[in-house]
């Protein structure tokens, strides 16, 4: 809906550029392909809205950010489309509704989008659950909800309200988990239900199979009542966009996609093909600027212009990454494999200029073209820490289901991990691409990188 309604906003805007554009400059003569200009200016809306993270739901629900967001989305998609006159002859003529086009179309976004944020945080358009359990996976859902997941995303924001919750512990009743109070028990649940109509059930249980009969039979009723049923970690992943892997118990379908697709196999030689010959024009630009990466790095810390590391890959197998060297020679001959940190001391003046604008990282396309590596997936991690995080965190070497990539879900949505507590939520970002892998997911990856790499969010 946010991207159909961008579209109405932008592309009456156009129009009423063009209408008015004969009372400020004159009548000019029609334009038999017109069309053509509405078609040109929705793709790149969509562009560059997805690049500057505008159908964020989070986003678009907070009045304040959905403004400057989508406002200055407006502006840069007109100012990028008012361009196209340079290589496009046709548009010549109209350059007068130049200023017109961006006035009305930032007017319009800002206008619409406002209301949109005031009207869905609104008790009538928020998705309302009531939940079943009010254990430890009951409260982690609770803080998604309301914005205290720990890594700045907002559940509330995405219109979601928890009623309140349902559990057989006696000592838990009445106790206020972030804003919503224990209700009662499992004899409680169909009289709750008829009484808050909930918009969907949760069941915040890891061990489905200890659940009560009593409590498994009035679920059913809520269900055949008409109330939608799910579980807390589908629901954290919708909520959050990443797979909560500590509550996931023996439901291998909340880890892994059980199957895909018969236009799956197409899709991943099509990426093949298309990874092959972006890889074969990154290593052209590599070869390009390895004299001028040599020459600051020889100016800061002299020594090898590239650096070889161990890493762990596609099925659990060791390759070497190849990056631009960014610390000291021999860094970790010193100090061993240790997390990535901010102000660390073993990156050169060159090699943090190198690192915030993910220079460092264009070698790797040699990597892709050898086939070690995809455009886009999980990082790829060296052994030492892989062998640690998979015994502390469940599913850790699924991520090596797939090809490690340049960028990924977890780089765009939560950055550099110093931590084993980073490198679970990047796991549940890493684990939510993989179940969602597909054309969409790749093209918005690669979009927001784009936005990371021009706000030099590097590290």
């Amino acid at each position: 809906m946010l991207a159909i309604l961008d579209l109405l906003m932008v592309n009456l805007a156009l129009y009423g550029a063009l209408a008015l554009h004969p009372l400020l400059s004159g009548p000019a003569a029609p334009e038999p392909h017109q069309f053509v200009w509405y078609i040109v200016l929705s793709a790149t809306w969509l562009v560059v809205g997805s690049a500057l993270d505008v159908y964020d739901l989070a986003r678009a629900a907070n009045l304040s950010r959905s403004l400057w967001a989508a406002g200055g989305a407006a502006v840069v998609a007109c100012g990028v489309y008012l361009l196209l006159p340079l290589v496009t002859p046709a548009l010549a003529s109209r350059r007068a509704y130049a200023l017109l086009l961006p006035t009305f179309a930032t007017g319009g976004v800002i206008l619409w989008r406002g209301a949109y944020a005031k009207a869905f945080t609104q008790p009538l358009f928020r998705h309302t659950m009531l939940v079943i359990g009010a254990g430890q996976a009951a409260r982690v859902l609770a803080q998604a909800v309301a914005g205290k997941d720990g890594d700045g995303a907002v559940g509330l924001a995405t219109g979601h309200e928890i009623l309140g919750f349902v559990d057989d512990d006696a000592a838990k009743q009445g106790q206020m988990i972030e804003g919503a109070r224990v209700l009662g028990t499992r004899d409680d649940l169909l009289r709750l239900v008829h009484m808050m109509r909930p918009d969907e059930l949760v069941v915040a249980i890891s061990d489905l199979g200890s659940l009560h009969e009593d409590l498994f039979q009035a679920i059913l009723r809520c269900w055949e009542a008409g109330i939608p049923v799910t579980t807390m970690p589908d629901m954290y992943e919708h909520v959050m966009t990443r797979v909560p892997v500590e509550h996931a118990g023996r439901m291998l379908h909340v880890v892994v996609p059980l199957g895909h697709a018969a236009s799956f196999r197409l899709y991943l030689l099509a990426r093949r093909l298309a990874e092959v010959l972006v890889a074969l024009v990154g290593c052209l630009v590599v070869a390009s600027v390895v004299p001028l990466v040599w020459l600051v790095n020889r100016l800061t810390s002299p020594g090898d212009v590239f650096y070889r590391q161990e890493r762990v890959g596609e099925g659990g197998r060791t390759f070497h990454v190849v990056k631009f060297r960014s610390m000291v020679m021999d860094a970790e001959k010193r100090s061993g494999a240790v997390w990535a940190r901010r102000n660390d001391d073993r990156i050169t003046p060159a090699g943090r200029l190198l690192r915030k604008m993910r220079i460092d990282e264009l070698p790797q396309f040699w990597n892709v073209l050898r086939g070690d590596m995809s455009l886009i997936g999980p990082r790829p991690e060296r052994p030492e820490f892989v062998d640690q995080l998979a015994q502390e965190i469940p599913f850790y070497r699924m991520r090596h289901a797939v090809r490690p990539g340049i960028t990924g879900w977890a780089q765009v949505k939560y950055g550099y991990g110093a931590s084993v507590e980073d490198s679970l939520i990047k796991l549940q970002y890493d684990l939510y691409y993989i179940k969602h892998e597909g054309l969409y997911m790749d093209l918005l990856i690669l979009l927001r990188s784009v936005q990371v790499v021009l706000g030099m969010q590097g590290q």
